[in-house]
């Protein structure tokens, strides 16, 4: 799947761990699963479907690092 790295730097940005959801201001916004699907450009997806992947954790957080530039503390946080 092709990421576009600067929407999702933004969206790492206003994401609120402690919430699970993005908080812009004294807004908190939690978007849709379609909403999810047009941001990351998933068109394919079922909104019926559970989709689950064994991921490696170390791998993970490499990537996510290199796609926000945040720092290890931050990706782990």
């Amino acid at each position: 799947m092709k990421v576009d790295k600067h929407l999702f730097r933004a969206l790492a940005q206003f994401w609120n761990s402690a919430y699970s959801c993005f908080t812009f201001g004294r807004v908190d916004l939690v978007p849709t699963v379609e909403e999810y699907m047009a941001l990351l450009r998933c068109e394919k997806m079922q909104v019926d479907k559970v989709y689950s992947r064994a991921v490696n954790p170390s791998t993970f957080l490499k990537k996510l690092m290199n796609i926000t530039g945040m720092s290890e503390q931050w990706v782990t946080a």
